[in-house]
């Protein structure tokens, strides 16, 4: 037994779900209650008060000692009834009949009996009754009752009450079966949470509104300046190319009309930091709800589901109950085959309970009949727009945000739901699917987080000497960035909201930018000043899309650097195509996996001084484009997997500087061909698989430095020797075993590195030349170390370790530019010099160490 408010919970569903409960699915819920009412009333009033009385029809022909007795005759409206049920369950029947006394009446009067004055009066009683008498005694009245209460009362009568239970609780779980499924259970769940603190979020109140007064006063800035800007000015890289009327930053977040009058906000001119993290995690959790939810349409096609299960339940219990309301009836004829042990074939019966219940069973079919045409309204709403897609377009116009996307397949289905309730929930829930306005938000609370102080100590010096800020994976760039007017070097990294305003044009000092994965857009007064300031830009992407196309009008640029994909099939080298207006460019650099060089990169030839080109290990193949490029005095070309030395390298009259590193060259016979290059002075075939050196390198009479280390070389020619102006050479890690004695002819050799080979004598002929000022012997076999060493007076780095040394020379000490920090050797071999040795060494001459690499 359960009582009326347990029942009763089985169709209450969490609160926190009625956002999702139109009218209709609030109105069947109601209607389940009542139906469920009804069947616990029927219920309790058959389990208590159901029975049936019987009576035996008697026969026509009475018994002749029995007094017919016809005044109490009632008169009877016979139903027959028949029934299939031969199945019985216990059932107690209350039972009241009238008992006749047990009396037997003779035919004939005695004639020796003399009536008392109380039997007198008994006969005049039982002659004032009326009715026929029975021979049934009480046992036998309750089992044909019994047994008259299975076999001719209608099947739908004794069971009435719990089919209209069974078929509610079935109506009731087809009705909430989709906040209970487990796969639409947890977004629907997820769905709710996160539409509540959207609607209670103060940034779709407070913050929103702040944002537009502040975005107002920006367009109003940005229009007044537009029109003393060029014409020519471009978009970010996100808006198309460069055009004649498009200005740097075309979409602005919110737009306001004249008519409207604008609302002051009072005091507050920021979020409150909670609010602040609170709603960029709302962002972020509707973000990833979109992703999830958008890819399935699972919970449309549950609510359909049961939908239609629930229109099928109402004409299938319409249906069949129809046909029953007739066979409830009070009266009942009931013949149930046990004359053997009553006496009796026939018997009228009568069923105190079928008036109420006939009267139930129509107020069932009523509230069955409302709840079928509510489905059947619930399906022609289904069925009559898309509900798999779902539109913003009046909150976009209503509303300053327009772009926020339109939804589809769940996500549009629940934001459907939730307009049959409140359509105010969509309108505060697309606020968070707008970028603006997500931006808009990191913006107010980049800018409480990051204020000038907290910038100004995270202010270093470079390299250089110069004043550098480096900032990563911010949601933009800082306001008080702006304020710091004496930074030289401005690093933005993994910032994809980045935006410059117009207040860059207060950093006077700044001349260098990097963009690492940084698509900045800027605005056009903001542009203005980097055109006419900036020299140094470095741009790293992903692909070459990613470069802003204020990049290429930037006309006083000095110094570009680009490291990324340029070799895309898709965008076929688009993005390079406005490199001639870089007319001022002079240093070049690209790092990409290109596998010829760029035909656009001619553009800026007559003016490039300098090109570096670092690829990937992709084959470089076509180089034809560098015979254009005749004022280049420094070409790098490492790891483009070259195996000889490009022939169009040889037209390059100003070339200074050649560095071909990490390559697969493996000979250079070419080499001659440098003989026309009369201003090369420094060439670097390091990290390759160089062989041999030609003799032919006599030719390069102007070589100062030649850097050959990483090779495969195992002897050094004579002809290496006789270029009188080397000053620096680089053998290190090959296979050389001896150093020829030649090398005493570079008398302005000033660095030779030799670590990493297999050189076991060193030549006095060494010592000779006595500008050394770096010597790099480590790593050899090396037994011992001449005392000539004393003759190499400028010598500031010597490297022995890694040798085969027992000690070191006592000469040492007349080095008089080596210090300790100079000398890198074993601790035992150090300790092996005189004290005054070591004490000569220790001291510290302020002299700057350089070791000429």
């Amino acid at each position: 037994m359960f009582t009326l408010a347990e029942v009763a919970s089985l169709s209450d569903i969490q609160p926190t779900y009625r956002i999702l409960k139109p009218w209709w699915d609030v109105f069947m819920d109601y209607l389940a209650v009542v139906m469920l009412m009804v069947a616990i009333f029927a219920g309790t009033m058959q389990l208590t008060k159901d029975q049936v009385v019987c009576l035996p029809v008697l026969q026509s022909t009475v018994n002749s000692r029995v007094q017919p007795d016809t005044a109490g005759k009632a008169d009877f409206t016979t139903v027959e009834t028949t029934t299939g049920q031969e199945e019985a369950s216990m059932r107690t029947v209350s039972f009241a009949p009238t008992v006749t006394p047990n009396i037997l009446l003779s035919g004939a009067t005695s004639s020796q009996y003399q009536p008392t004055e109380s039997d007198q009066e008994l006969k005049k009683g039982q002659k004032d009754s009326s009715g026929r008498k029975t021979n049934l005694d009480f046992q036998q009245y309750v089992f044909i009752n019994q047994m008259c209460y299975h076999l001719a009362l209608p099947w739908y009568s004794k069971y009435f009450p719990y089919l209209v239970l069974i078929h509610t609780i079935i109506l009731i779980v087809s009705s909430n079966f989709w906040f209970k499924y487990p796969k639409t259970c947890s977004k629907i769940e997820h769905f709710v949470s996160i539409l509540g603190k959207c609607f209670e979020s103060p940034w779709t109140t407070k913050a929103l509104s702040e944002t537009a007064c502040e975005d107002s006063e920006e367009n109003k800035q940005r229009l007044t300046g537009a029109q003393s800007l060029p014409k020519y000015v471009s978009t970010s890289s996100d808006e198309g190319s460069p055009s004649a009327s498009t200005p740097m930053i075309t979409k602005s977040g919110f737009k306001f009309s004249a008519d409207k009058p604008m609302i002051e906000i009072p005091s507050v001119t920021i979020l409150d930091k909670k609010d602040g993290e609170q709603a960029k995690a709302l962002f972020e959790k509707v973000r990833k709800f979109r992703a999830h939810v958008e890819d399935s349409d699972l919970i449309y096609k549950l609510y359909v589901g049961q939908t239609v299960i629930k229109t099928v339940k109402f004409i299938f219990i319409l249906c069949y109950t129809a046909n029953f309301v007739n066979t409830i009836s009070f009266e009942h004829i009931c013949n149930p085959k046990v004359e053997h042990l009553i006496g009796y074939t026939q018997f009228e019966c009568t069923h105190n309970m079928a008036y109420m219940l006939k009267k139930l069973l129509i107020s069932y079919i009523s509230l069955i009949c409302v709840y079928g045409f509510i489905c059947l309204y619930t399906l022609f709403w289904l069925f009559r727009i898309p509900l798999k897609e779902y539109s913003f377009e009046k909150v976009r116009e209503e509303s300053s945000f327009s772009d926020i996307p339109d939804v589809k397949n769940d996500f549009a289905f629940l934001l459907h739901m939730v307009d049959q309730y409140d359509q105010l929930y969509s309108k505060r829930f697309g606020v968070f699917l707008s970028e603006v306005s997500e931006n808009k938000l990191r913006g107010i609370s980049l800018n409480h987080e990051w204020t000038y102080e907290k910038l100004r100590q995270h202010v270093s010096r470079n390299a250089q000497d110069k004043q550098e800020l480096h900032l990563f994976m911010l949601s933009g760039v800082p306001d008080a960035v702006f304020d710091l007017t004496d930074l030289d070097v401005l690093k933005l990294e993994l910032i994809p909201e980045a935006k410059i305003t117009a207040k860059i044009s207060q950093m006077t000092n700044l001349q260098e930018l990097h963009l690492y994965h940084c698509p900045a857009k800027v605005e056009q007064t903001a542009f203005s000043f980097l055109r006419d300031h900036l020299r140094c830009l470095h741009v790293k992407f992903t692909d070459v899309a990613e470069i802003p196309a204020w990049v290429y009008l930037l006309k006083t640029l000095r110094e570009l650097y680009l490291i990324g994909n340029l070799n895309s099939e898709n965008n076929k080298m688009i993005g390079l195509e406005s490199l001639r207006e870089l007319r001022h460019l002079k240093i070049l650099h690209v790092k990409s996996n290109l596998t010829k060089i760029p035909p656009n990169i001619t553009d800026v030839a007559p003016h490039l001084t300098k090109l570096v080109i670092h690829n990937d290990g992709t084959k470089l193949v076509v180089l034809n484009s560098l015979k254009k490029m005749t004022n280049v005095a420094e070409l790098e070309l490492q790891n483009c997997e070259l195996e000889r030395i490009p022939h169009a390298i040889f037209s390059l009259s100003n070339l200074q500087e050649l560095d071909l590193k990490s390559n697969s060259i493996r000979t250079i016979e070419e080499i001659i061909s440098f003989q026309h290059l009369k201003r090369l002075t420094c060439l670097k075939l390091w990290h390759n698989k160089i062989v041999s050196i030609p003799s032919s390198i006599t030719h390069i009479k102007n070589l100062e430095s030649l850097y050959l280390s990483n090779n495969k070389l195992e002897t050094l020619p004579a002809a290496v020797f006789s270029l009188q102006k080397l000053r620096c050479l680089d053998v290190s890690y090959n296979s050389i075993a001896v150093i020829p004695v030649e090398i005493g002819l570079l008398q302005n050799l000033q660095h030779f590195h030799i670590t990493g080979n297999k050189v076991d004598v060193l030549p006095k002929q060494l010592f000779k030349c006595v500008k050394l000022r770096t010597l790099s012997l480590g790593q050899n076999c090396i037994t011992s170390i001449p005392d000539k060493v004393s003759q190499l007076l400028q010598l500031t780095y010597l490297e022995l370790k890694g040798n085969c040394l027992d000690r070191l020379p006592a000469t040492l000490g007349q080095c008089q530019l080596l210090r300790k920090s100079g000398l890198i050797v074993e601790d035992h071999l150090f300790d092996t010099l005189p004290s005054e040795v070591k004490e000569v060494l220790n001291q510290d001459t302020g002299i700057p160490f350089a070791n000429g690499i």
